[in-house]
């Protein structure tokens, strides 16, 4: 039986237990995409307080924002001019405290980006470095002459294409940019830059911020030799970039960023309760996510890229996420998501359409029952589709870069629809939106799920309210136990709970293995599952019985 819909959750003090962000339920929201309240065509945040009450609703425990600071938006926000303002197309610091003083209301946390691995080049510090060598801050960019022959240092080469390296006149020296040339790299080794990026946390912090997620943490630090990446081999995955060519063992991830993470740790430390998430990408992430997130001195948990770019969501790939993270003395917490706003959203990349909406519910079940910390994508609980845009409607500056060959990010960035039967879903009251709506998405709006109790709205309610309610799920141990090619099973554990996980992930039917079968209690099914059979895309978790009974 599925566990009931909760009620509105109660007010809650803004500093909360210290413990409290483990095994939390995050929504992600992109405030382009969210909701927009001045009918410019683009989200902001007097759109997003407007719309909390559908989070909480959820049985979500917190928010993470993306970036909402001033920002020229060559990379939509991801490239800051201004650390500690709000940008004017997304309002005010004051409603970004009236947002604060909502979600706090309503019982949820609200955790902010925060862009350490580099600024835009409008930002004040990058304009004093350029112009004035010798200034305050002409080492807090990472600034080379060329070599003998006026090309680059070395061979780094930047993510959205082309070398890592832009010339600039006025130093006659080359800047580093592992992103856009418009997001020029800070130099994480320089003490001075890093007590600079602790001040700005600090700065949310007293605004009344719960947590961090810490954007592209690993690319903060290279190697102060800018010795050259080595090539990487051939098969080791699709090459759309020259940044696929390399194993960037160089250009990203050096040991000195371990102190730095322990410098935001004792920061974050005086505020209880705070909460940080490290984005950990790269071939080398899971190894530098546990690292990241060793022991209580660094960070509370990271967030991979384990499922995100999966062509394909398998037993074998759950399994290996979860057994990477044991519990065991010294070892992290982990974070997990299966969409975001740089991946395809889940639906469209891993299951035929015919599929999707069995596949949704599993797929809610299956997030919900992870150990960890978990991450739903603004629209997610509702099944959005991946919307193809046609290239002249492109925002996405690596897609436009890289057309055709790379997917483009904006496809999972499209504004939400809210109301089937208003202009744009309800999400803008303005002609044209930043980008359009999905052809399939005016179907699957919050208004329509909310009115249908079968709706994946409805039970991605029951799903994040049975995570809520039993401890097993939210905090408890994981252990696997059967994978095939399909059939996923693994039994949470926590006191005297032990809760019996089963999962196929298939488009055909299996038995459930007889050593598996349980008479205990269901607690929730999808897909017709029970404890004989599993339909194609269905799930079910069991209550076991507890030692000793009849």
């Amino acid at each position: 039986m599925t566990a009931p819909i909760r009620d509105a959750p109660h007010p809650r003090p803004n500093r909360p237990e210290a413990s409290s962000w483990r095994g939390a339920a995050i929504y992600q929201i992109y405030p382009r995409s969210f909701a927009d309240s001045n009918g410019d065509g683009i989200g902001d945040l007097p759109g997003i307080t407007a719309r909390l009450d559908h989070i909480a609703k959820l049985g979500i425990d917190g928010i993470w924002l993306s970036p909402f600071y001033t920002s020229p938006m060559m990379d939509f926000g991801y490239d800051i001019a201004d650390y500690r303002d709000v940008d004017p197309i997304f309002g005010t610091l004051a409603d970004f405290d009236a947002l604060i003083a909502r979600a706090h209301h309503l019982g949820l946390k609200v955790i902010v980006d925060q862009v350490y691995a580099h600024t835009s080049d409008q930002h004040p510090w990058f304009l004093s470095s350029r112009d004035d060598p010798e200034g305050p801050h002409g080492d807090w960019y990472v600034w080379q002459d060329p070599k003998p022959d006026g090309t680059p240092p070395n061979n780094w080469q930047s993510v959205f294409g082309g070398p890592a390296w832009t010339w600039d006149g006025r130093r006659r020296q080359y800047y580093m940019h592992t992103f856009l040339k418009e997001q020029p790299q800070i130099n994480g080794h320089n003490p001075a830059v890093q007590e600079a990026l602790l001040g700005v946390a600090r700065f949310w912090l007293d605004r009344g911020v719960d947590g961090f997620r810490l954007d592209a943490l690993n690319h903060m630090m290279f190697d102060a030799q800018l010795r050259n990446n080595p090539a990487r081999p051939a098969g080791k995955g699709p090459r759309t970039r020259p940044f696929d060519y390399q194993i960037r063992r160089y250009s990203q991830s050096d040991p000195a960023i371990l102190p730095f993470i322990e410098q935001i740790r004792t920061l974050t430390n005086d505020y209880p309760g705070t909460f940080t998430v490290a984005e950990v990408g790269g071939d080398d992430g899971p190894r530098e996510m546990r690292l990241f997130t060793q022991g209580d001195t660094r960070l509370n948990t990271a967030y991979g890229f384990d499922f995100l770019y999966a062509p394909k969501l398998t037993p074998r790939l759950i399994a290996d996420a979860l057994t990477g993270w044991p519990d065991s003395p010294g070892m992290g917490w982990p974070s997990w998501a299966f969409e975001n706003h740089d991946a395809p959203r889940a639906v469209s990349r891993w299951v035929a359409p015919e599929h999707r909406a069995a596949f949704a519910r599993m797929k809610m079940l299956l997030l919900a029952s992870l150990r960890g910390n978990i991450f739903l994508y603004q629209g997610e609980e509702l099944g959005l589709t991946q919307v193809d845009i046609p290239f002249e409607k492109l925002q996405d500056p690596e897609a436009i870069v890289n057309w055709p060959l790379t997917l483009s990010r904006d496809g999972a960035r499209t504004p939400m629809p809210w109301s089937a039967n208003a202009a744009h879903c309800g999400f803008s009251s303005a002609a044209e939106t930043w980008l359009p709506l999905g052809p399939d998405h005016a179907a699957l709006a919050v208004d329509v799920q909310e009115a249908d109790s079968t709706s994946l709205l409805r039970w991605t309610q029951a799903c994040l309210n049975l995570r809520r309610n039993h401890p097993a799920l939210r905090l408890g141990s994981v252990e696997i136990l059967h994978v095939d090619k399909s059939l996923l099973a693994f039994r949470r554990k926590q006191g005297n709970e032990a809760l019996l996980c089963l999962f196929n992930l298939g488009d055909t039917g299996k038995r459930v293995p007889t050593r598996l079968q349980t008479d205990g209690a269901i607690l929730s099914a999808t897909g017709g599952a029970d404890m004989r059979l599993l339909p194609p895309y269905s799930g079910v978790i069991v209550a076991l019985p507890s030692p000793g009974r009849g």
